[in-house]
């Protein structure tokens, strides 16, 4: 049975997130000791305490959804899992994959995506970007609706996430313009979504073009495992390949329903999600339910995905 691990992004954070997971593994206390190390605070005393708000904020999240996906990784396999065939993450989620699979460490993972939040949150005035959730509405007419609710600013389909369920980003006023057409056109629901950042659209390249810098200067290794690529839908191959791929990312869509596609074709017949929440596990639900599908959020749900495996 082919095994694919998965890593979620932002949007996945929680206060107490992986407490339950702690209390019986060592591993997650001491992988978030490593990125506090990095970052100069207590990350682990943060995420448990609070508030939701700092939490929420870009530059704290990025980082804490890297480390909670690295320590659900390390408790899987000190637990008895199985290295996967394959590994794919959600937008930062392929930090975390890249971590995993061998192909960057992690304390360097923390500082590159500290830097990277920091890059996204200076690109746009707070309050000038938006996202929103559209749901109901095939690929294409989402696209339709951007284009024709643009008006001179930018507003783009940026998270292709399941069959029915895109994400928009850009200019705040065109994203409810956007919006409300896509009702008009039929969609069940448009949520306007709370983030400080309309990522994966046009207002990042200047973050991007900032970033690739960094990544030049980042050592990138051949992975163990396998690692999707969220904007070519193909793993990656070389460490220029990942240092492009990453740049790429932060202003092109993440194309996950394709992504799940593309393992699902080559052979993974289970996919496992690994770290807090279930964004991702009921995504792979809506894009195929033929998938055993499992996750490592608490003791409970990992003894679940174990006995899958």
């Amino acid at each position: 049975m082919a095994l694919a691990l998965v890593f979620p992004g932002q949007g996945s954070q929680s206060v107490t997130m992986q407490a339950a997971l702690a209390e019986q593994f060592s591993i997650v206390h001491e992988t978030y000791a490593e990125a506090s190390n990095v970052l100069g605070f207590d990350l682990w005393a943060l995420v448990q305490e609070g508030p939701a708000e700092r939490l929420g904020e870009t530059v704290i999240t990025q980082p804490a959804m890297l480390t909670a996906g690295v320590a659900a990784f390390r408790v899987w396999i000190e637990a008895g899992g199985p290295v996967p065939n394959w590994m794919a993450g959600h937008s930062l989620g392929e930090y975390t994959a890249l971590v995993n699979s061998g192909a960057l460490e992690f304390a360097t993972a923390v500082a590159l995506v500290a830097t990277r939040a920091q890059l996204m949150q200076e690109a746009v005035v707070a309050g000038e970007g938006a996202m929103a959730a559209v749901l109901g509405l095939d690929d294409q007419t989402v696209i339709d609706v951007c284009k024709q609710a643009a008006a001179g600013r930018v507003v783009e389909a940026v998270n292709f996430n399941s069959p029915g369920q895109v994400v928009i980003a850009g200019h705040k006023d065109a994203v409810e313009r956007a919006a409300e057409a896509a009702k008009v056109a039929g969609a069940k629901r448009a949520l306007i979504l709370s983030v400080s950042v309309p990522s994966h659209c046009a207002l990042m390249k200047p973050a991007a073009a900032k970033l690739s810098r960094t990544l030049a200067a980042t050592e990138f290794k051949a992975s163990d495992v396998p690692v999707i690529s969220n904007v070519d839908v193909r793993p990656y191959q070389t460490a220029e390949e990942i240092r492009e791929g990453l740049e790429r990312q932060l202003y092109r869509p993440v194309r996950w329903a394709e992504t799940i596609g593309f393992l699902v074709e080559n052979g993974a017949s289970s996919v496992v999600e690994c770290g807090p929440g279930k964004v991702l596990m009921g995504l792979t639900k809506r894009i195929n339910r033929d998938v055993k599908n499992a996750c490592v959020d608490t003791p409970e749900s990992l003894a679940a995905a174990l006995e899958q495996h």
